[in-house]
């Protein structure tokens, strides 16, 4: 559940550099010790960059292999997830935001919009952690692409060209399997790329994974946990002279399940397109990219071979694109870097919601779309770097629906229809100050705004079974959060040995957020809606990150604090979203043998008691949940001959918990996983 290990890059910046300047300096294919890089990982030093973004490194994701993605973000200072064991989807939360479209989740910068209304997170991303080559997570304001969002974006990499042929060969990939103890069982993928020549390269790749269900720390089964997983990735590269570059893309994952008391398959499928025009002019970094996704569920039956909810089909089509520059030049004494663009994106939900009542309630069908103008300058001048950001959301939503009398929002029974649209424009600035070449202190202020989803405005019907009604709300008005930051990076090299290397990111930040939505319960409960909150809800915390590396010793620290007067969520219509108010995650690892083949480690995560909302007390009356600790051992030797072996302990005190901000309708059990042995062998060609 924590941070893994890696190792230090030195950084090719000066104190004169902005964090643009920064990523083209940088070497590609770096890797780094802690999970919190710059956004753009793969090009960018990890802590020069002023605002809290992050990258999970490769490292850390294979020296991870065979536990879920979730581990992987929840080790990222204020990122977290909704944890349900029985849906492989995943639902990033940052900072206490989840669910629908407030974190833009994305998979190779393609939006992951599928949206869900039923003891569920509000929102999934399905992807096949085989695939992953790193995760980029940006914490707060979106000012570039990734419009929409109210909290941050992350997106999934998955494996590039260039990561699997290296050391100049025409030819490149990996083999891995994992076997794993505790209902783990066997998975495997195959990954391999071929250059034909220096025009046109492409990439396959495979996998399959089918782990069945785990005990927790008594030794008790968690039901209904296994799943059934197939994936394919294709990938292809066209460069016909320096200055042009054409990629795409396809993607497939088919997943069967068991969640939210039904038999289900989730089938995600991608294909993406992208341009890039990068002449030897200062002027011209040019960059398009369109895309088309879709995901489905289906819901098959119940235990009993039946269910009221049997049939459920929710078919999510996304599309988009995306156009924007970059442009350097001077000003006098002023360095300028401007990036400019414009986006757009639509998805169309189509839904089924039974075989008995297809039209029925519940999830309702609807299209949105969102256009985006934006614009990110920098203005370097001397020691001091101040970035203004710029940009403009205009959202629509339509579609139909049916709705009962007696609701309590005062609307007409019968059918209804909805055509709305609205935007607002979003500032952003930041000032950033390199003091020394080791500190970088900055501020930030920024404003972002979300508009409603489709599954917010249009949920209607009634519940599986007849004894709820769930009513829509056409009326709700876009969430808007005004929020300052303030933090500081600390580069050192040299630290305490020759050669060694210390980072440091520490950031404290403060949000203000006004039309905040949450279900609304009326009639005693017997009634629900989706609802404007009234008043300024308030969102702080401390977030640092720490890493230190000598090469024969490493060690790294995440902590984060928060503090959220958000209303509360009611579990089952979405999901109660607080963090932990305190959480901590930590690696320490030593090298061993010749050219440190051999590296042993130890990794920790605890989080302190979680506060989930008075309605979501149940029966024990407590709207607390335990905090707990974890204490996770790592090992990997690597081979001369391209062979690798990484064997890892989970869990290995036993312990019983359910981990923070848990989903899973119905449990009687803790459902945090017990000791858990891993073994994973990585062959590369």
């Amino acid at each position: 559940m924590s941070v893994a290990s890696g190792s230090f890059a030195q950084s090719a910046t000066t104190s004169q550099q902005t964090g643009a300047e920064e990523a083209e300096a940088s070497k590609k294919g770096e890797t780094y010790l802690s999970p919190i890089v710059a956004k753009g990982g793969r090009e960018a030093d990890p802590y020069a960059k002023p605002g809290p973004s992050s990258v999970v490194s490769t490292d850390q994701i294979e020296l991870q292999a065979g536990q879920e993605t979730d581990d992987l973000l929840r080790s990222v200072p204020g990122t977290s997830t909704a944890n349900n064991p029985q849906n492989p989807g995943v639902a990033v939360n940052i900072r206490g935001f989840e669910g629908s479209g407030r974190v833009n989740m994305m998979i190779d910068g393609v939006r992951q919009n599928f949206r869900f209304t039923g003891h569920e997170a509000q929102g999934f991303a399905y992807v096949d952690p085989a695939f992953l080559s790193e995760i980029d997570l940006t914490r707060g304001a979106l000012t570039g692409g990734g419009g929409g969002a109210l909290a941050g974006s992350v997106n999934f990499q998955t494996y590039d060209i260039e990561d699997l042929i290296q050391d100049g060969k025409n030819y490149g990939g990996q083999a891995v399997a994992t076997y794993g103890s505790n209902g783990a069982g066997w998975s495997e993928s195959l990954l391999g790329a071929y250059r034909f020549n220096d025009v046109f390269s492409v990439l396959g790749g495979i996998s399959k994974s089918d782990p069945g269900n785990y005990d927790n720390g008594d030794g008790i089964e968690v039901p209904f946990t296994e799943e059934d997983l197939l994936s394919g990735l294709l990938k292809a590269e066209i460069t016909p002279d320096k200055d042009h570059a054409f990629k795409f893309s396809a993607m497939s994952y088919d997943n069967d399940f068991f969640a939210n008391s039904y038999f289900q398959n989730v089938r995600n499928q991608t294909v993406s397109a992208n341009y890039a025009y990068t002449p030897d002019n200062e002027l011209i970094d040019f960059r398009a990219n369109a895309y088309w996704n879709r995901l489905r569920m289906k819901y098959d039956t119940n235990l009993l071979g039946a269910g009221v909810a049997a049939g459920r089909r929710i078919t999510d089509t996304g599309t988009g694109f995306d156009i924007s520059n970059t442009s350097t030049f001077d000003l006098g004494e002023v360095a300028v870097r401007s990036n400019y663009g414009v986006e757009y994106f639509q998805d169309d939900y189509d839904v089924i919601n039974s075989t008995a009542s297809p039209s029925g309630g519940v999830n309702g069908s609807g299209k949105n779309a969102t256009t985006g103008i934006f614009n990110s300058t920098t203005f370097t001048y001397g020691i001091v770097d101040l970035t203004a950001g710029l940009r403009y959301d205009h959202f629509n939503i339509d579609g139909t629906g049916s709705v009962s009398a007696g609701n309590p929002l005062g609307m007409p029974a019968g059918a209804y229809s909805v055509d709305e649209s609205d935007g607002r424009l979003n500032p952003s600035v930041t000032l950033a100050v390199n003091a020394t070449d080791w500190l970088q202190p900055y501020a930030t202020y920024a404003e972002t705004s979300r508009a409603p989803t489709v599954n917010e405005i249009f949920v209607g019907g009634s519940h599986p079974g007849g004894f709820q009604m769930f009513f829509p709300n056409p009326f709700l008005q876009p969430e808007i959060s005004k929020g300052w930051e303030i933090g500081a990076n600390i580069n050192l090299d040299d630290f305490i040995a020759t050669g060694d290397s210390f980072r440091l990111k520490a950031n404290y930040f403060h949000n203000r957020v006004d039309n905040y939505i949450t279900a609304a319960l009326a009639n005693g409960g017997m009634q629900i809606f989706f609802v404007n909150n009234p008043g300024i809800s308030t969102v702080q915390g401390f977030e640092l990150q720490a890493a230190y590396d000598a090469g024969y010793v490493f060690g790294d620290l995440a902590y984060t604090h928060t503090e959220s007067d958000l209303p509360s969520q009611v579990n089952g219509f979405g999901v109660q979203s607080f963090l932990p108010d305190d959480i901590v995650s930590a690696t320490l690892g030593a090298r061993f043998l010749e050219e440190q083949r051999l590296t042993v480690g130890t990794r920790i995560y605890a989080v302190s008691n979680a506060f989930i909302g008075e309605e979501n007390a149940g029966a024990s009356g407590s709207a607390t949940v335990p905090g707990y600790g974890l204490v996770d051992l790592f090992a990997n030797y690597k081979f001369e001959n391209g062979l690798e072996l990484t064997g890892s302990v989970t869990n290995v005190f036993d312990k019983t918990y359910t981990p923070a901000s848990s989903t899973i309708a119905g449990s009687t059990v803790d459902t945090g996983r017990g000791r858990t042995f891993l073994v994973t062998a990585k062959a590369k060609f």
